[in-house]
Protein backbone atom coordinates (compact mmCIF):
# COMPACT_ATOMS: atom_id res chain seq x y z
CA UNK A 1 0.00 0.00 0.00
CA UNK A 2 1.38 3.22 -0.80
CA UNK A 3 2.23 5.55 2.11
CA UNK A 4 2.48 9.24 2.58
CA UNK A 5 6.47 10.70 2.49
CA UNK A 6 7.43 13.98 3.77
CA UNK A 7 8.39 15.25 0.20
CA UNK A 8 5.28 14.51 -1.28
CA UNK A 9 3.30 16.30 1.59
CA UNK A 10 5.21 19.59 1.23
CA UNK A 11 4.68 19.55 -2.72
CA UNK A 12 0.55 19.52 -1.80
CA UNK A 13 0.99 21.91 0.77
CA UNK A 14 2.74 24.39 -1.68
CA UNK A 15 0.70 23.77 -4.77
CA UNK A 16 -2.48 24.43 -2.50
CA UNK A 17 -0.92 27.87 -1.10
CA UNK A 18 0.62 28.46 -4.95
CA UNK A 19 -2.70 27.40 -6.44
CA UNK A 20 -1.19 25.84 -9.89
CA UNK A 21 1.66 23.54 -10.31
CA UNK A 22 3.70 25.59 -11.94
CA UNK A 23 3.68 28.69 -9.24
CA UNK A 24 4.57 26.12 -6.53
CA UNK A 25 7.00 24.21 -8.84
CA UNK A 26 8.91 28.05 -9.21
CA UNK A 27 8.76 28.16 -5.55
CA UNK A 28 10.13 24.61 -4.49
CA UNK A 29 12.63 24.58 -7.62
CA UNK A 30 11.31 21.41 -8.89
CA UNK A 31 10.46 20.74 -12.38
CA UNK A 32 6.33 21.03 -13.17
CA UNK A 33 6.60 16.92 -13.98
CA UNK A 34 8.75 16.39 -10.52
CA UNK A 35 5.67 18.24 -8.64
CA UNK A 36 3.52 15.82 -10.47
CA UNK A 37 4.44 12.74 -9.63
CA UNK A 38 4.80 13.79 -5.78
CA UNK A 39 0.88 15.36 -6.35
CA UNK A 40 0.38 11.46 -8.21
CA UNK A 41 1.97 9.52 -5.14
CA UNK A 42 -0.20 11.52 -2.58
CA UNK A 43 -3.46 10.94 -4.20
CA UNK A 44 -2.55 7.31 -4.17
CA UNK A 45 -1.71 6.92 -0.69
CA UNK A 46 -4.89 9.04 -0.20
CA UNK A 47 -7.22 6.92 -2.83
CA UNK A 48 -8.44 9.81 -3.65
CA UNK A 49 -7.87 12.72 -5.97
CA UNK A 50 -6.35 15.78 -4.04
CA UNK A 51 -6.91 18.34 -6.65
CA UNK A 52 -9.41 19.42 -9.03
CA UNK A 53 -7.45 20.25 -11.91
CA UNK A 54 -9.25 23.55 -13.75
CA UNK A 55 -8.16 25.99 -16.77
CA UNK A 56 -6.88 28.65 -14.24
CA UNK A 57 -5.15 26.48 -11.57
CA UNK A 58 -6.32 23.64 -9.04
CA UNK A 59 -8.67 23.65 -6.30
CA UNK A 60 -9.15 21.02 -3.29
CA UNK A 61 -11.21 18.18 -3.28
CA UNK A 62 -13.10 17.12 -0.02
CA UNK A 63 -9.98 14.58 0.50
CA UNK A 64 -7.09 17.72 -0.74
CA UNK A 65 -9.13 19.72 2.24
CA UNK A 66 -8.46 17.00 5.06
CA UNK A 67 -4.45 16.18 3.31
CA UNK A 68 -3.33 19.97 3.22
CA UNK A 69 -5.00 20.84 6.55
CA UNK A 70 -3.03 17.38 8.54
CA UNK A 71 0.35 18.54 6.34
CA UNK A 72 -0.08 21.77 7.35
CA UNK A 73 0.02 20.96 10.68
CA UNK A 74 2.88 17.82 10.28
CA UNK A 75 5.18 20.70 8.95
CA UNK A 76 5.00 23.01 11.41
CA UNK A 77 5.33 20.26 13.59
CA UNK A 78 8.59 18.82 12.00
CA UNK A 79 9.98 22.65 11.69
CA UNK A 80 9.60 23.44 15.33
CA UNK A 81 11.42 19.67 15.74
CA UNK A 82 14.35 20.78 13.80
CA UNK A 83 14.07 24.39 15.52
CA UNK A 84 14.17 22.69 18.87
CA UNK A 85 17.24 20.27 18.09
CA UNK A 86 19.06 22.94 16.85
CA UNK A 87 18.92 24.93 20.05
CA UNK A 88 20.22 21.70 21.68
CA UNK A 89 23.50 21.65 19.73
CA UNK A 90 24.06 25.26 19.72
CA UNK A 91 26.35 26.74 22.12
CA UNK A 92 24.56 30.02 22.05
CA UNK A 93 22.43 28.87 24.16
CA UNK A 94 20.65 30.65 27.76
CA UNK A 95 19.78 33.67 28.93
CA UNK A 96 20.78 37.02 27.36
CA UNK A 97 19.81 40.67 29.20
CA UNK A 98 20.28 43.72 26.53
CA UNK A 99 19.00 47.21 28.09
CA UNK A 100 18.98 50.08 25.54
CA UNK A 101 17.65 53.17 25.87
CA UNK A 102 14.40 54.04 24.33
CA UNK A 103 15.14 55.44 20.76
CA UNK A 104 17.34 52.32 19.97
CA UNK A 105 15.33 49.95 21.23
CA UNK A 106 12.52 51.26 18.96
CA UNK A 107 13.95 49.70 15.66
CA UNK A 108 17.76 48.66 16.08
CA UNK A 109 17.74 46.25 19.22
CA UNK A 110 14.24 44.51 18.35
CA UNK A 111 16.15 43.60 14.90
CA UNK A 112 19.51 42.60 16.07
CA UNK A 113 17.17 40.37 19.02
CA UNK A 114 15.31 38.76 16.12
CA UNK A 115 18.40 38.38 13.80
CA UNK A 116 20.19 36.21 17.10
CA UNK A 117 17.91 34.52 17.90
CA UNK A 118 16.67 33.33 14.32
CA UNK A 119 20.06 31.98 13.98
CA UNK A 120 20.65 30.80 17.61
CA UNK A 121 16.78 29.26 18.67
CA UNK A 122 18.27 27.80 22.03
CA UNK A 123 18.85 31.27 23.25
CA UNK A 124 16.56 33.66 25.23
CA UNK A 125 17.25 37.22 25.00
CA UNK A 126 15.44 39.69 27.46
CA UNK A 127 15.11 43.52 26.64
CA UNK A 128 14.77 46.13 29.36
CA UNK A 129 14.31 49.50 28.29
CA UNK A 130 16.08 52.44 30.68
CA UNK A 131 18.32 55.69 30.45
CA UNK A 132 22.00 55.30 30.02
CA UNK A 133 23.32 56.34 33.63
CA UNK A 134 20.42 52.96 34.55
CA UNK A 135 21.89 51.43 32.12
CA UNK A 136 25.56 51.41 33.02
CA UNK A 137 24.56 51.14 36.28
CA UNK A 138 22.72 47.84 35.58
CA UNK A 139 25.24 46.11 33.37
CA UNK A 140 28.19 46.82 36.14
CA UNK A 141 26.52 45.16 38.75
CA UNK A 142 25.85 41.66 36.38
CA UNK A 143 22.23 42.73 35.67
CA UNK A 144 22.29 42.96 31.76
CA UNK A 145 25.12 41.29 29.66
CA UNK A 146 24.68 44.24 27.08
CA UNK A 147 23.91 47.89 27.01
CA UNK A 148 23.31 49.95 24.25
CA UNK A 149 23.80 53.83 24.85
CA UNK A 150 23.83 57.26 23.28
CA UNK A 151 27.36 59.33 23.38
CA UNK A 152 28.39 62.67 21.83
CA UNK A 153 27.58 66.31 22.08
CA UNK A 154 25.45 67.33 24.75
CA UNK A 155 25.27 63.93 26.40
CA UNK A 156 27.27 63.89 29.95
CA UNK A 157 30.45 62.40 30.00
CA UNK A 158 29.66 58.93 31.21
CA UNK A 159 32.35 56.46 33.27
CA UNK A 160 33.23 54.00 30.97
CA UNK A 161 36.12 53.14 32.63
CA UNK A 162 36.38 48.93 33.29
CA UNK A 163 34.55 48.11 29.87
CA UNK A 164 34.48 47.29 27.18
CA UNK A 165 33.04 49.38 23.99
CA UNK A 166 31.91 48.75 20.63
CA UNK A 167 30.83 50.82 18.09
CA UNK A 168 27.83 50.79 16.46
CA UNK A 169 26.01 53.70 14.92
CA UNK A 170 27.29 57.38 14.16
CA UNK A 171 23.96 58.87 13.90
CA UNK A 172 23.06 62.20 13.09
CA UNK A 173 19.97 64.00 14.60
CA UNK A 174 17.29 65.22 12.22
CA UNK A 175 14.04 67.73 12.99
CA UNK A 176 10.81 66.34 12.56
CA UNK A 177 7.98 68.35 10.70
CA UNK A 178 4.71 67.88 10.28
CA UNK A 179 3.47 67.20 6.44
CA UNK A 180 2.53 70.35 4.55
CA UNK A 181 5.53 72.15 6.67
CA UNK A 182 6.99 75.74 5.01
CA UNK A 183 10.86 73.78 5.43
CA UNK A 184 9.44 70.34 3.54
CA UNK A 185 10.43 71.27 0.27
CA UNK A 186 13.68 72.97 1.24
CA UNK A 187 16.92 71.51 -0.52
CA UNK A 188 19.16 72.52 2.68
CA UNK A 189 18.27 73.19 6.60
CA UNK A 190 20.11 75.50 8.57
CA UNK A 191 19.97 76.33 12.40
CA UNK A 192 18.24 80.10 11.06
CA UNK A 193 15.43 78.45 9.51
CA UNK A 194 14.44 76.68 12.86
CA UNK A 195 15.14 80.03 15.20
CA UNK A 196 11.00 80.64 15.39
CA UNK A 197 10.05 77.08 15.59
CA UNK A 198 7.61 75.88 18.84
CA UNK A 199 9.51 72.82 19.59
CA UNK A 200 8.59 69.61 21.50
CA UNK A 201 10.82 68.49 24.47
CA UNK A 202 11.66 65.21 26.06
CA UNK A 203 10.38 64.89 29.25
CA UNK A 204 11.77 62.66 31.78
CA UNK A 205 13.33 61.71 35.76
CA UNK A 206 15.91 64.40 37.12
CA UNK A 207 19.26 62.86 35.47
CA UNK A 208 17.86 61.32 32.31
CA UNK A 209 18.84 62.89 29.19
CA UNK A 210 15.80 64.10 26.86
CA UNK A 211 15.72 65.54 23.75
CA UNK A 212 14.99 69.09 23.49
CA UNK A 213 15.37 71.67 20.89
CA UNK A 214 18.49 71.38 18.39
CA UNK A 215 21.28 71.69 20.46
CA UNK A 216 23.07 74.53 18.79
CA UNK A 217 19.85 76.93 18.95
CA UNK A 218 20.15 79.64 21.19
CA UNK A 219 16.83 80.52 23.29
CA UNK A 220 14.51 77.95 21.77
CA UNK A 221 10.97 78.08 22.40
CA UNK A 222 9.54 75.39 24.32
CA UNK A 223 5.85 74.50 23.57
CA UNK A 224 5.40 71.32 24.51
CA UNK A 225 7.29 68.57 27.00
CA UNK A 226 6.05 64.71 26.67
CA UNK A 227 7.49 61.64 28.15
CA UNK A 228 7.20 58.96 25.31
CA UNK A 229 7.63 59.62 21.55
CA UNK A 230 4.77 58.93 20.02
CA UNK A 231 3.28 61.39 22.11
CA UNK A 232 5.77 63.43 21.03
CA UNK A 233 5.12 62.79 16.89
CA UNK A 234 1.68 62.82 17.75
CA UNK A 235 1.99 66.27 18.28
CA UNK A 236 4.22 67.10 15.77
CA UNK A 237 1.84 65.19 13.72
CA UNK A 238 -1.18 67.57 14.91
CA UNK A 239 1.07 70.92 13.60
CA UNK A 240 1.94 71.91 16.98
CA UNK A 241 5.58 72.34 16.70
CA UNK A 242 8.57 70.23 15.73
CA UNK A 243 11.16 67.52 17.58
CA UNK A 244 14.28 66.21 17.30
CA UNK A 245 14.74 62.43 16.78
CA UNK A 246 18.21 60.55 16.27
CA UNK A 247 18.11 59.24 12.59
CA UNK A 248 18.28 55.38 13.61
CA UNK A 249 14.07 56.11 14.73
CA UNK A 250 13.66 56.64 10.54
CA UNK A 251 12.24 52.98 10.28
CA UNK A 252 9.40 53.46 13.23
CA UNK A 253 8.32 57.27 11.79
CA UNK A 254 4.42 57.32 12.09
CA UNK A 255 2.28 58.74 9.16
CA UNK A 256 1.86 62.72 8.99
CA UNK A 257 5.73 63.44 9.74
CA UNK A 258 8.93 64.03 8.10
CA UNK A 259 12.08 64.03 9.00
CA UNK A 260 14.57 66.51 7.35
CA UNK A 261 18.57 66.99 7.99
CA UNK A 262 20.17 70.20 9.36
CA UNK A 263 23.38 71.73 8.13
CA UNK A 264 24.87 72.88 11.04
CA UNK A 265 28.69 73.42 11.60
CA UNK A 266 28.26 73.41 15.46
CA UNK A 267 27.07 70.32 15.80
CA UNK A 268 29.79 67.35 16.27
CA UNK A 269 26.79 64.42 16.43
CA UNK A 270 26.32 61.78 18.34
CA UNK A 271 27.03 58.08 18.53
CA UNK A 272 25.33 54.90 19.61
CA UNK A 273 27.87 52.42 20.72
CA UNK A 274 27.10 49.25 22.94
CA UNK A 275 28.84 48.08 26.55
CA UNK A 276 29.58 45.33 27.59
CA UNK A 277 32.18 43.35 30.59
CA UNK A 278 36.30 43.33 29.43
CA UNK A 279 35.55 39.72 28.29
CA UNK A 280 32.17 39.48 26.83
CA UNK A 281 30.68 35.61 26.26
CA UNK A 282 30.61 34.20 22.68
CA UNK A 283 26.47 34.87 23.02
CA UNK A 284 27.10 38.52 24.07
CA UNK A 285 29.52 38.91 20.77
CA UNK A 286 27.03 37.61 19.00
CA UNK A 287 24.70 40.02 19.94
CA UNK A 288 27.41 42.98 19.54
CA UNK A 289 27.55 41.75 15.65
CA UNK A 290 24.02 41.58 15.31
CA UNK A 291 23.65 45.19 16.51
CA UNK A 292 26.60 46.54 14.22
CA UNK A 293 24.75 44.53 11.29
CA UNK A 294 21.61 46.01 12.11
CA UNK A 295 23.39 49.60 11.84
CA UNK A 296 24.76 49.19 9.07
CA UNK A 297 21.88 47.98 7.07
CA UNK A 298 19.94 50.73 8.34
CA UNK A 299 22.54 53.09 7.47
CA UNK A 300 22.39 52.19 4.31
CA UNK A 301 18.76 52.63 3.74
CA UNK A 302 19.45 56.04 5.10
CA UNK A 303 21.72 56.83 2.37
CA UNK A 304 19.88 55.46 -0.27
CA UNK A 305 16.83 57.78 0.81
CA UNK A 306 19.14 60.81 1.28
CA UNK A 307 20.38 59.85 -2.79
CA UNK A 308 16.56 59.89 -3.96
Amino acid sequence: MAEFTLAALRVVHQVAVSGSFTRAAEVLGYTQSAVSRQVAAAEAAAGAPIFDRRPRGVELTPAGQVLVRRATEILADLAATELELAGLRDRLAGRLAIGSYPTAAMALVPKAMAEVTSGHPGLAVLLEEASTPALLRRLRAGRLDVAVIGVGHGLPDYDLSELKQAAVLQGDLLVVVPDGHRLVDHDRITTEDLANEPWIAGEGTAGEPQFGAWPTLPHPHIAHTARSWSTRLGLVAAGLGVTVIPALALPVLPRGVRALAVADSYWSGRATVVMTQLHPSARVQAMVTALQSQAAGMRNAQLRTESV
